[in-house]
């Protein structure tokens, strides 16, 4: 008897040394497990824990998050465990980081609600793709947060961009294609002569902030780089130091990350926190599950899904176009409702020969149909 306890006793260490155990103690509804980062990561851990608390602290449901000790699959499994222990009814997942783990959890706990942010169920070797009824797989239009932000810069005069992007997944991908094509249409509005707008393309190949990062981007701002526009998480980071040092300009992404930094002048965002108010509304309030259970469903700029700052927290007088020199509100809105509308079509993806999903400056040029922008990788 006291071998089996011992063995239990085991067990239960193990995975407790795989999550955080703070809220282990707790009871709770609805809980968001976070990937690498913190809840107060300026990316997709505080965007979603934002939608979390939005809706249940106004309609009074029990909520927690816990963040895995491990960053990998057992540890994010691990997590989930627990927060099922814990009475979690819906769990909350930003990031493909989540894809494997939740493909597990969906079979494992088919009377749980998974949302899971910016992925698609699948096996480790992405041999098998399939998203059951208990989860809603919840994918953002990239491309057209990124058109905004390439189409902001070129309005406002800048034609030396630079794109900092962290591993090639679909997602970062989109961003640099959609950054791309903007910038050659607002090129062309403006009548810029071919090849005009110069853009240094780079994928870091990480999400981190570090002295490698950062040095790339001091490079690119000593080569007469204006503005990076930096989707590569916590790489943001390593560009707004470069980018304090050099006098440069940058691009947030995901959420609002003018607060980070005055380096920053606006942000691709994702509407991660109305997302995932939206479906736990249909889980609690219009018992419509069925819209976005067991499938995929894009968040884009005809739902509100995507887009740039409009407003400044905490001053209404203030503008979120302050820190640009021409480009204004007005200007946002004309574009943005050429996206609202359909009226503009985007790549999102592209053929890529290498494996990795890094494409070439040629690759870029010929499937992007630039012109007016020139392309070079680093």
């Amino acid at each position: 008897m006291k071998k089996v306890l011992l063995i239990v006793l085991s067990i239960m260490l193990v995975s407790m040394g795989l999550v955080g155990c703070a809220q282990a103690d707790d009871t709770y509804e609805i809980a968001l497990i976070t990937d690498k980062g913190n809840i107060d990561d300026k990316s997709f851990n505080q965007g979603a824990w934002e939608g979390v608390v939005e809706y249940a602290e106004a309609n009074d449901v029990s909520h927690t998050y816990i963040k895995p000790e491990e960053a990998s699959d057992a540890g994010d499994l691990a997590a989930i465990d627990l927060a099922v222990t814990g009475g979690a009814k819906v769990i909350v997942t930003p990031g493909f980081l989540f894809e494997v783990p939740i493909y597990e959890a969906q079979t494992k706990y088919p009377d749980v609600k998974f949302i899971l942010l910016d992925g698609a169920p699948h096996t480790a070797d992405y041999s098998t793709f399939e998203t059951k009824s208990n989860v809603a797989s919840i994918m953002y239009s990239e491309e057209e947060s990124g058109y905004l932000a390439g189409y902001a810069a070129v309005q406002d005069g800048m034609t030396k961009l630079g794109f900092m992007g962290g591993m090639a997944v679909p997602a970062v991908q989109a961003f640099g294609y959609g950054f791309l094509q903007c910038a050659e249409a607002a090129a062309a509005e403006l009548g810029l002569a071919d090849g005009a707008v110069e853009v240094t393309y780079h994928y870091t190949g990480n999400f981190d902030e570090n002295d490698t990062n950062k040095a790339t981007a001091r490079t690119m701002y000593q080569e007469g780089t204006e503005v990076i526009f930096a989707a590569g998480g916590s790489v943001g980071k390593s560009v707004m130091s470069a980018a304090a040092e050099s006098e440069g300009k940058v691009i947030g992404v995901d959420v609002d990350q003018r607060y980070d930094s005055e380096t920053v002048i606006t942000s691709a965002t994702k509407g991660l926190a109305a997302s995932v108010v939206s479906v736990l509304e249909a889980i609690y309030d219009t018992d419509s599950w069925a819209t976005y259970s067991g499938k995929t469903t894009y968040f884009n700029a005809a739902n509100g899904g995507v887009g740039l700052p409009t407003a400044v927290i905490g001053d209404d007088s203030a503008s979120a176009f302050d820190r640009f020199e021409s480009f204004d509100q007005a200007a946002y809105d004309a574009v943005f409702s050429t996206l609202e509308s359909g009226s503009v079509s985007l790549q999102r993806s592209i053929t890529v020969a290498d494996p990795s999903g890094v494409a070439t400056a040629d690759e870029l040029v010929s499937a992007l149909n630039l012109v007016k922008v020139s392309v070079t990788t680093r």
